[in-house]
């Protein structure tokens, strides 16, 4: 009750202010109209028509919506309006002027006077509007008061830039001075009261002239080349940067326009990230209408699959993990996307032979993407029996499985770890990759693996380590100085493995071309410096030492075995096939599941270093595993 009585009385003063408006402006154009002298008749139909104008304005703009709009907020649209509505109003007085009968040639208002009283409304109705919102943002306070507050740079003059200034000056203690943009012909001009002072390769000097407290980069998408350079020189000028969010985000309402940022994955990649369209008739159709299968569906890659295989229309999607929550996040993503396909929540663990039989004989899957793994280097170090039984033989399991069933398509996510390991992660990783090669085809069905580099903002990768890091105010951690990977996004990861399943046709693996390796060093760097802070100086970076089992550097072919070839798709190659003796594989393979059950970890690390796998472990010797330890303490308690 209170806000409709608050909107009535709001309202009420807006048509008497505008009644007010339109009364002088009806007078003075009688007054400029006779220059100043107004005839005794003129007068007469002034004082006659004076109050009969002043209501009729504001009933034409009542009809016509005026006093719906809220007047702090008033912009460009809202002043059309206005101009429209008055407009119409002085139609009707044209329309008298010109239509009434001589007998009441009273009501027939001069030309002049219309026209002027049309002007004269139409400015001192859009100023009062003008200055209210002036008042509400208090711009109008800080330019007779002067804005003390940080002095504030704008890089990139765009549409952006002027959203950004115009939020910043109105909601924050922030002055912002100027832009900056390499179109040549915006230097010098002024877009919105603020001017550009030149291009980014100005951008030193103009910080010393104007005493910059702080630079704001306001370009959608900035490239890394430029990143770099603003922060490298603003590092030197002891000047914070920060980034705005991109403008997609801005205008879909997702974000405000002054909420910075957090760095995004694409800017890590020092690359261009890859696309690979999902467009491609070829996969849309390898998915649509099938079962599809994913273990691991409640982490990283899981869930990313799930989402992007649902916007493929399959008939159904099998979402299979051991970690409820996980899942459970997983499948309530999904599930939201829509009702397209039908989706199914597992939980079971792959180890278990029946209960994965189970699984398969009830959903009769047509497509498995085998995601689920154990894949940190250092914990399966201390759990190399776990690693065994988890990786080997659930993919054992699920290859078996996915034979018997005639899936139609079988894809295994790998790891470069898995050339030339020096790891029980990696070691296990590059035996799931023999476990599909020895697969013999069974008609229709395909079987395939996909190597990775380190993905990026998956769980227990480096970069949500770095951020709590950094949020904690450092340092952070890096094992090595001289320490690289090859990095990619989750998407990308998940667009190689679909377009991979399409691509597969016997036993192939599959490789993302993802440049140069990056340092893990730079890499920290990085995020410190996108964060709007300084490596060395806000955040100290540290170096400790490399974990059991991890390399300097990794690499995705085996030079001594493996071949690169082409496919279709530009940044996707193939390995050329490592033949291996089955028969004795598999042997090797029974006694590695043996060992791992009896926790004989000398003989697993004999067994795979039997196995041919270029498995090299000469600068280590095997740890008791964590279950080891366990029995051990438990025995001797009795």
């Amino acid at each position: 009750m209170n806000k409709l009585r608050f909107e009535f009385y709001s309202s009420l003063n807006q048509r008497i202010i505008d009644a007010l408006i339109v009364g002088i402006a009806f007078y003075l154009a009688y007054e400029i109209r006779f220059d100043w002298n107004i005839p005794a008749y003129h007068a007469y139909q002034f004082w006659l028509l004076f109050p009969a104008v002043m209501l009729g304005s504001v009933v034409v703009s009542s009809f016509l919506g005026t006093y719906r709009m809220i007047w702090r907020y008033v912009g460009l649209a809202d002043g059309i309006t206005v101009v429209r509505n008055y407009a119409a109003f002085s139609l009707l007085l044209l329309a008298l002027r010109f239509g009434t009968p001589e007998s009441l040639s009273i009501l027939r208002v001069p030309l002049g006077v219309i026209i002027i009283e049309f002007l004269l409304s139409i400015e001192g109705s859009v100023s009062v509007r003008a200055l209210r919102r002036l008042l509400h943002e208090g711009l109008a306070t800080k330019a007779l008061n002067g804005n003390r507050g940080s002095r504030v740079l704008l890089i990139g003059a765009g549409r952006a830039g002027v959203m950004v200034a115009k939020e910043i000056a109105s909601r924050f203690d922030l002055r912002p001075l100027g832009f900056l943009d390499d179109d040549p012909k915006k230097a010098g001009t002024v877009i919105n009261g603020l001017e550009v002072f030149g291009p980014l390769s100005s951008l030193e000097s103009v910080v010393r002239k104007h005493s910059v407290q702080e630079v704001i980069i306001c370009i959608p998408h900035p490239p890394r080349d430029t990143l770099k350079r603003v922060w490298a020189l603003c590092e030197e000028l002891a000047v914070p940067v920060k980034i705005v969010p991109t403008l997609e985000e801005i205008l879909k309402g997702k974000v405000s326009i002054a909420a910075f940022r957090e760095v995004e994955m694409d800017e890590l990649l020092r690359r261009d990230p890859i696309d690979l369209s999902l467009g491609d008739t070829d996969a849309a159709d390898t998915y649509r209408g099938k079962c599809i299968l994913i273990t691991g569906a409640g982490g990283s890659i899981g869930s990313e699959l799930a989402s992007q295989l649902f916007t493929l229309k399959p008939a159904r999607l099998v979402l299979l993990d051991k970690d409820e929550n996980g899942l459970n996040d997983t499948y309530l993503r999904v599930e939201a996307g829509g009702r397209a396909a039908s989706v199914s929540p597992v939980v079971a663990d792959i180890r278990f032979f029946e209960r994965t039989r189970a699984i398969f004989d009830m959903f009769r899957p047509e497509v498995v993407f085998h995601a689920a793994a154990h894949k940190h280097v250092h914990l399966m170090e201390l759990n190399p029996s776990e690693a065994v039984l988890n990786n080997v033989v659930g993919t054992r399991n699920l290859v078996e499985l996915a034979a018997a069933c005639g899936v139609s398509r079988f894809v295994l996510v790998s790891t470069d770890k898995a050339v030339k390991p020096t790891s029980i992660m990696g070691a296990t990783k590059r035996i799931c990759e023999m476990i599909v090669q020895a697969q013999k085809d069974h008609g229709n069905s395909h079987f395939c693996c996909v190597r990775f580099g380190n993905v990026l903002g998956s769980r227990g990768s480096v970069i949500p380590i770095f951020r709590k890091q950094i949020a904690r105010g450092g340092p952070v951690t890096v094992t090595h100085a001289d320490v690289q990977r090859f990095l990619m996004t989750i998407p990308e990861a998940v667009c190689l493995l679909i377009q991979a399943g399409a691509l597969g046709s016997s036993r192939e693996i599959f490789v993302l071309d993802m440049g140069e390796p990056v340092r893990i060093q730079d890499l920290a760097r990085d995020v410190i410096e996108l964060s709007g802070l300084r490596p060395g100086r806000d955040i100290h970076i540290e170096m400790t030492q490399l974990r059991r089992g991890e390399k300097i550097s990794e690499v995705l072919v085996n030079d001594a075995a493996e071949k690169l070839m082409p496919t279709r798709f530009n940044k996707i190659h193939v390995i050329s096939d490592q033949a291996f003796e089955p028969n004795r594989f598999a042997e090797a393979l029974k006694n590695l599941e043996e060992a791992a059950r009896r926790e004989a970890l000398e003989d697993i690390y004999r067994i795979l270093r039997e196995m041919n796998i270029g498995f090299r472990t000469e600068e280590r010797t095997p740890v008791r595993s964590t279950s080891a330890v366990i029995r051990s303490a438990a025995a001797r308690m009795m």
